[in-house]
């Protein structure tokens, strides 16, 4: 809060939320309280950082008026106050900003002011405690090939202020900060530096900028535009960042939280696919939900944040089948977005090994010099220790389709050393140890993928990838 006074004449108060008693001064009478005229809150949700920007108009007296801004019972960090001048910034000057030490949860700015009048004000400052949660509600139509797909935010305030009519920007992307917001604030401190810089009228914003090493929140348009526009979101990239801008304004209360309309997807297409990869979901063949977060898709306006997926199914009957709900992560524009539904009970994936065994042996001398092979003609004493070998085993992946459609179905398995992958299914590598194969299953059909891992050990390892290699 601000308090405004010129030798005891009138004083005008600027509450930020918290309540007027609080910011009574001793010989300041109290005449008016101002309101708002615009608030606009940036949300960092993965540092639980908020940069608050508000204006006011405050009227002056020519000479020297004292303001005083205090941030008790908030989460409010003290270092990050910042006062600007958004109009006769000719005429206003701050001459000095000073802590008292019996107040710890205080400052007072000394401005010069060089006429009698209304001036709008503009206060910003870092607060923790404001988070925001996307999630997003799925529900495909009977046949499996369109679905509708809604985002939402949730916004949670806990910052001990009340945030009435404001606009609200959400930021997706990731800062760094020497100190959290939250720790300071919660101390009420304001190290020595920094009361250093602010009494010798350095900016706080330049301070912040070196401090903590991020890039400030000047990035949107006008606040007072935005106040005038209808409800929507606007997306806007910058940098590595991603901003949601709630257009209009919301009252974000204390302690409250409030949900709204991130964005709509009437009718996005998807495919159906099973996957067996066990490095991402473990030794099972999954049902996933295959669309794109990209124009074709009705989407791809925006990166979608990190949150919460629920997924239900039209059961044809003016009702809805509820698939599967998890927490998915943060999407790019034009990435596929992957629906995991889980196992499916009709359709039966085994791994069955039907064969092994070793060849191609090297043997090593008793002076461990020189490497013999019988494959090679050479002659093996019985003392001679292995050296090399390879192993080699046939495997079949067997699908079995209870669906009364076809499927695809695609395994992606990983090797650890020296391997050779060889099969006829047309294997691509998707990383230097991950081969990956797919095949159509007609409804009913039980079909085997067969394949042939061998393993080179020993001396015969030279390298630790695995080559693709046609049956001879």
């Amino acid at each position: 809060m601000i308090l405004l006074h010129k030798h005891n004449l009138h004083a005008i108060l600027l509450a930020l939320g918290l309540p007027v008693a609080a910011a009574y001064a001793d010989n300041v009478d109290v005449s008016t309280i101002p309101q708002r005229d615009t608030v606009q809150l940036t949300i960092y949700n993965s540092e639980d950082l908020t940069l608050v920007r508000e204006t006011r108009h405050i009227t002056f007296s020519k000479g020297d008026n004292p303001l005083q801004f205090s941030w008790v019972n908030t989460l409010i960090d003290p270092t990050s106050v910042d006062l600007r001048f958004q109009t006769h910034a000719q005429e206003l000057d701050i001459l000095d900003t000073t802590f008292p030490h019996d107040k710890p949860q205080m400052l007072y700015w000394n401005v010069k002011s060089d006429f009698n009048g209304s001036a709008v004000v503009e206060i910003s400052y870092f607060t923790s405690g404001i988070t925001w949660a996307a999630d997003y509600v799925c529900v495909a139509d009977t046949a499996e090939e369109r679905m509708s797909f809604d985002g939402f935010v949730r916004i949670t305030n806990n910052s001990g202020e009340d945030y009435e009519n404001a606009q609200v920007r959400l930021v997706v992307g990731e800062i760094n900060l020497v100190e959290r917001i939250a720790d300071l604030a919660r101390r009420g401190l304001v190290s020595q530096e920094a009361s250093e810089q602010l009494r010798l009228g350095a900016r706080v914003r330049k301070l912040e900028k070196r401090a903590r090493g991020y890039i400030y929140a000047d990035m949107a348009g006008g606040m007072e535009d935005a106040a005038r526009a209808p409800k929507a979101i606007v997306k806007e990239g910058l940098s590595e960042y991603f901003i949601f801008t709630i257009e209009g304004t919301e009252t974000i209360a204390n302690t409250w939280s409030k949900r709204l309309r991130l964005f709509q997807g009437a009718s996005v297409p998807f495919q159906i696919k099973y996957r067996y990869r066990p490095a991402e979901y473990g030794d099972q063949l999954v049902r996933l939900y295959i669309l794109r977060n990209d124009e074709a898709s009705s989407l791809g306006e925006s990166p979608l944040p990190d949150g919460v997926v629920r997924l239900f199914r039209d059961n044809g009957r003016d009702g809805l089948s509820f698939l599967t709900a998890y927490s998915s992560k943060y999407v790019p524009i034009g990435q596929e977005i992957e629906l995991n539904l889980g196992p499916d009970p009709q359709v039966i994936h085994e791994r069955l090994r039907l064969r092994s065994w070793r060849d191609d042996f090297w043997f090593r001398s008793r002076k461990g010099k020189t490497y013999f092979s019988p494959t090679k003609g050479h002659q093996i004493r019985q003392d001679f220790p292995v050296a090399g070998w390879d192993d080699h085993e046939q495997r079949v992946e067997r699908i079995r389709n209870y669906r009364d459609k076809p499927i695809e179905v695609e395994i992606r398995l990983s090797f650890q050393g020296h391997v050779v992958f060889t099969s006829e299914l047309d294997p691509k590598l998707h990383d230097y140890r991950s081969p990956q194969f797919s095949a159509q299953i007609k409804p009913a059909e039980r079909k085997d993928l067969g394949y042939e891992v061998t393993y080179h050990q020993g001396i015969n390892r030279k390298q630790d990838d695995v080559t693709l290699k046609k049956p001879d």
